[in-house]
């Protein structure tokens, strides 16, 4: 497991995980992107063990297409967490990513200063990807309560959500975070950042072999 400590500042802030991995892989032919391996470990078993860190308050990941196979996965590390995983099933994961998005949001406890909103199928995020994240965060100014990587013009991933903007997509029966950043631009802290991780994910085959990962 990689693991990692946040800066002085950052550790103050108690931070919440939502990872979603509630997708079938259709192009990658049906295959839990969660699932996928790199250097032995799989994209689920990395991301976690990068968060541990940070202590999470809670972490939870939202299952759906691919549940009985990333809940037997997330069995076999929970052991190893020091901070395990809440495992959140979409009943109706086909339909798409704002439902697991609302779903992983509802089941919140709401013990946390930031969430962390992740996606299951970006290799390269890990330790220094959230530190930069809750490090633009202490540097917002007022008023703004989202974190959102920009590269080379791109909106990337993870997003950082103040508690308070994720109590406000509450408020409103069926809102999802993206709808909430796009009615609220100036609650959006655009994080322009060189760093390619925030944009790289895996839909593909040929992604699986830039990525150097596997299926098994």
């Amino acid at each position: 497991m990689i693991s990692s400590s946040p800066s002085t500042q950052a550790s103050n802030l108690r931070l919440a995980v939502l990872l979603l991995a509630a997708g079938e892989g259709n192009r990658l032919g049906v295959h839990p992107k969660a699932l996928l391996r790199k250097c032995g470990l799989t994209l689920l078993e990395l991301f976690s063990g990068a968060i541990q860190g940070f202590a999470p308050t809670e972490y939870v990941v939202v299952t759906g297409f691919h549940a009985r196979a990333i809940e037997s996965e997330i069995e076999k590390i929970n052991d190893s967490l020091m901070h395990p995983i809440q495992v959140i099933q979409n009943p109706a994961p086909e339909r798409g990513q704002a439902s697991s998005v609302r779903l992983g949001l509802e089941s919140l406890n709401g013990e946390f200063d930031v969430l962390l909103v992740a996606l299951s199928d970006q290799p390269e995020i890990g330790v220094r990807e959230v530190q930069e994240l809750l490090d633009a965060f202490l540097r917002r100014d007022s008023g703004e309560e989202i974190i959102l990587p920009m590269v080379e013009g791109r909106r990337g991933n993870p997003v950082l959500f103040s508690r308070k903007a994720i109590s406000e997509v509450l408020a409103n029966p069926g809102m999802v975070c993206r709808e909430y950043m796009d009615a609220h631009p100036a609650k959006v802290r655009t994080m322009l950042t060189s760093n390619q991780a925030f944009v790289m994910d895996v839909d593909t085959p040929e992604d699986i072999q830039q990525h150097k990962l596997s299926l098994t």
